[in-house]
């Protein structure tokens, strides 16, 4: 059997990591969370400002993928979680380096795209980023304005890495039938 990855991926304080979590706990998938990742990584460096953690958010990229190409050689499923960008955002293509390892390896592949009303997301990630979970790898260092946040968001627009692509609304959290994503990816797998 081909080898299966499901990204996750959208706009910021969409809900898209507790998802993750969730469908690798109910699936037993492994799942990579950028987020997380990152936070792992810089344990023992300190991050004070925003160009830092913009560059070891790129760091955390490159190394998400050397772990997913890994996991990937050997046939397995894996969960990949991100507000990985299209090409043109940032000085790495995101969606073109996770294609050619879909490429590469043959997998299929299943896409979540989170998406919202960006209003309602901004008070969201407001309100999440002066948390103290977040860790000062995923900081923003400044308040940005509700016009940035919105364009941050639409820039991941037009993330593709080919696959089935499902767009989900999180704007209202408890109007969404996660039941129903979480079956779809089951049958994903087992494709």
């Amino acid at each position: 059997m081909k080898p299966h990855i499901i990204v996750i991926t959208g706009y910021l304080a969409a809900g898209k990591s507790t998802f993750a979590r969730q469908l690798s706990s109910v699936l037993h998938v492994p799942c990579i969370i950028k987020d997380t990742f990152k936070s792992e990584l810089s344990a023992s460096v300190e991050i004070t400002n925003r160009e830092e953690s913009s560059r070891f958010s790129a760091v955390t990229f490159d190394a998400m993928m050397y772990v997913v190409e890994r996991l990937i050689e050997t046939g397995g499923s894996i969960i990949i979680e991100g507000n990985f960008v299209p090409y043109g955002i940032k000085k790495t293509d995101e969606a073109g380096v996770i294609k050619a390892l879909v490429d590469k390896y043959e997998c299929r592949s299943l896409t979540y795209k989170f998406v919202g009303n960006t209003r309602i997301l901004y008070e969201r990630f407001i309100k999440r980023d002066i948390l103290p979970e977040r860790g000062q790898a995923n900081m923003m260092f400044y308040k940005p304005s509700y016009n940035e946040f919105d364009i941050w968001c639409h820039d991941l627009n037009e993330f593709s890495i080919g696959g089935k692509t499902i767009e989900i609304d999180t704007s209202c959290f408890n109007s969404v039938d996660y039941g129903q994503y979480i079956e779809t990816a089951r049958n994903f797998l087992r494709s």
